[in-house]
């Protein structure tokens, strides 16, 4: 890559010389901030690491969520997964540690978090178009099946990586100074122009989808009667909607200040002062990765009794192996006691006693 991103342009320059270039100060010594956001920030990928796992786990475990939303949901759950890789990634290297970087780790630095929000995008969409298609043919479920959700997130993860490529693959300021940005001092002002509005539109689309759809079902259940099976299909679907809605108004609470100053930033407003609003919208936007999984506790009772189940299965495992070792035990103590008996009965020639015999008529009792 640094031929195709360094052609032209002047040599040995680094992450250093850009960053000083756009005005966004590095510290070459580690401060107490600096020690407090990484270790908060590790803290809270291992969280979202682990919670995700969680959810993706007991998608896969439970034959109630084999459907294409919950595939999606899943899938979703990867892609918080990978956030949660992404920004661990960026604890490593951020700080004083951002100045060791080459050009190259820069990127990919940048593309990962690129790529992990891109996926989150596109498959909050693909599960807003899909509760669109069943809840307009008055289904619970999608009729799709494995197979083209099987594509759908296989071209889900192939654009999001495209898209987190581009920067690297050309779209950079790294031959013009003056088109670099300020929060992604070698990311070009015209990408993150780009790339904010395309989500922020995504956002407004999927608002707009999920608002017609509860509209609907707002109308239908107005419309139904008051029979027990229609009642209990209105109330299963309404209890999805509103899981997947809060998720997707967590997502957009938590993304949308991010893609405002980026979108400041690539406008170019110098007035904004968006390095002073970076780190609290970059906290933000890492949290949501395990909101997701919180909602799924709290809103669905078979998600929060599968993970349970899982929780719950290394306890089971501890406590089998320590009644096999239990047993193990009681069988040792059994059979060092018949040794025992035969070594008296060696001693005495072979002449067994009264006592010998009870000792072995106790033992067998306690067996």
């Amino acid at each position: 890559m640094t031929n195709l991103t360094m052609d032209g342009c002047p040599p040995n320059r680094t992450v250093k010389f850009y960053y000083e270039a756009s005005g966004k100060n590095i510290n070459t010594f580690w401060r107490k901030r600096d020690y407090v956001v990484v270790t908060l920030g590790m803290t809270v990928c291992i969280i979202v690491i682990l919670s995700n796992l969680l959810v993706m786990g007991a998608i896969f475990k439970n034959r109630r969520f084999h459907y294409p939303i919950y595939y999606l949901l899943a899938n979703l759950a990867l892609a918080d997964f990978f956030s949660g890789i992404s920004y661990l990634h960026l604890m490593f290297h951020t700080g004083p540690w951002t100045i060791k970087l080459s050009i190259e780790q820069w990127f990919l630095r940048q593309g990962l978090i690129d790529t992990s929000l891109t996926a989150s995008v596109l498959n909050l969409l693909a599960v807003a178009v899909e509760r669109h298609q069943t809840i307009f043919n008055m289904q619970l479920h999608s009729e799709m099946s494995t197979r083209r959700i099987f594509v759908i997130i296989v071209f889900i993860w192939l654009v999001s990586i495209i898209l987190g490529l581009i920067p690297s693959m050309g779209w950079h300021c790294l031959c013009d100074l003056k088109e670099c940005s300020t929060m992604a001092p070698m990311y070009s002002r015209s990408y993150l122009v780009f790339w904010a509005i395309l989500n922020l539109l995504t956002f407004s689309i999927m608002v707009v989808v999920y608002t017609r759809i509860f509209l609907y079902v707002r109308h239908k259940s107005q419309q139904m009667s008051q029979h027990t099976s229609e009642l209990r299909h209105r109330e299963t679907v309404v209890n999805l909607m509103k899981t997947v809605s809060m998720i997707l108004g967590c997502f957009v609470i938590c993304w949308t200040p991010g893609l405002v100053v980026l979108l400041l930033d690539g406008l170019g407003c110098d007035e904004c002062n968006v390095l002073r609003y970076e780190k609290y919208c970059l906290v933000l936007a890492e949290c949501n990765s395990f909101v997701n999984a919180i909602i799924y506790s709290f809103r669905d009772k078979d998600m929060r009794k599968t993970f349970k189940e899982i929780l719950c299965c290394l306890c089971n495992r501890k406590s089998n192996r320590g009644a096999t070792s239990e047993v193990h035990f009681t069988n040792t103590e059994h059979e060092k006691s018949k040794l025992h008996i035969a070594r008296r009965r060696e001693q005495l020639n072979g002449t067994p006693l009264l006592r010998d015999n009870m000792e072995n008529a106790s033992t067998s009792e306690g067996s």
